[in-house]
């Protein structure tokens, strides 16, 4: 199983909407084949897994692992569950359920139903914590919601003033490029008004190989200038004003609610102070990822208020990342 997982995570920025699945082919202790998902519409981990395998009789006598339920219904591909019967694989080894109202134990009732002997829950939380995204989308009917910020040393998230520095950089160039192989990862990227008048930032992937996030922009007056470059051909750009939120009442909880309704499974809010500070005052979100810098502004924008104990902290070449969970216990 702990193969299964390495293998879905290959996937993570280019399978949604569809979940991070891995998949292995045991015959006598030996691996004689693995897949995972790579895109929405392409074959399933499982399909792979068993097209990998070179001598198909051996399947008969195999086990099959994968992190997730495997599927029972017709979407862009046929089900898996049908593949694994007709191909009279024995035994099958599942990681956690499908959520997806789709599945959600059907797969498991098919395999039973035709006799296979099915385990289930094998590494259950690790599983559930890759699929974190997926889970929580079909769960709590919202994105998953990552915070990120910046702070320096003494927690300001920006200077009084920055003069003509813009934008003004705390964390280091290697953190820098990790949050650019971070936005590869997730479905959307947030920000406010005001950081896009201050910083016009283009929200995208330069410093990383991978797919550019959609732009989601709240501007509630509709005073960001059309020549912004979030306004560019890179990547599709929502913008929320006040014909999409009614900004006098919960605004990160509509904000969650649009994204759901246009079928967006993560979100990472990169946002200023304010937006920030929106999500944590509404209890409106799953994960927060800290880079705290090394020099000091004295004065300046302080960091969002914010209280949860971090689950993990490490060194990031000068800055410190602290990432923390809103259930460190169930982190989806």
């Amino acid at each position: 199983m702990t193969r299964c997982l390495e293998l879905a995570k290959k996937g993570l920025g280019t399978t949604y909407p569809n979940p991070l699945v891995g998949s292995v082919i045991v015959h006598n202790d030996c691996i004689i084949g693995e897949g995972w998902h790579h895109k929405a519409g392409q074959a399933h981990a499982e399909v792979n897994a068993i097209n990998s395998v070179l001598n198909k009789a051996l399947l008969s006598e195999a086990t099959l692992y994968v992190n997730l339920e495997p599927c029972s219904h017709f979407g862009k591909t046929p089900p898996c569950c049908d593949l694994l019967i007709d191909q009279q694989i024995p035994r099958v080894v599942i990681g956690s359920l499908d959520h997806n109202a789709k599945v959600n134990g059907a797969g498991i009732a098919r395999l039973q139903a035709a006799g296979k002997e099915v385990v289930v829950g094998v590494l259950a939380a690790e599983c559930a914590q890759l699929n974190r995204r997926f889970f929580t989308f079909h769960q709590k009917k919202r994105p998953y919601i990552i915070l990120k910020w910046a702070q320096s040393a003494d927690g300001f998230i920006a200077p009084l003033t920055k003069d003509e520095r813009k934008p003004v950089w705390i964390s280091s160039p290697l953190s820098r490029q990790l949050v650019h192989k971070w936005r590869s990862e997730e479905q959307a990227i947030l920000v406010g008004t005001q950081t896009v008048i201050d910083d016009n930032p283009q929200l995208n992937v330069r410093e990383w190989i991978g797919r550019n996030p959609i732009r989601v922009v709240l501007d509630q007056h509709t005073r960001i200038p059309k020549t912004s470059a979030i306004f560019n051909l890179e990547a599709e750009t929502l913008v929320l004003s006040k014909n999409e939120l009614d900004f006098s009442q919960k605004v990160a909880t509509q904000i969650a609610e649009f994204l759901y309704h246009k079928n967006i499974q993560s979100v990472i809010i990169e946002g200023g102070r304010k937006t920030l500070q929106t999500f944590i005052d509404e209890n409106c979100w799953d994960e927060a990822r800290v880079f705290t810098g090394e020099m000091q502004f004295v004065e300046g924008i302080r960091a969002p208020h914010f209280q949860a104990a971090a689950f993990s902290e490490e060194k990031i070449d000068t800055d410190t990342l602290t990432i923390y969970y809103h259930d460190q216990e169930h982190p989806i």
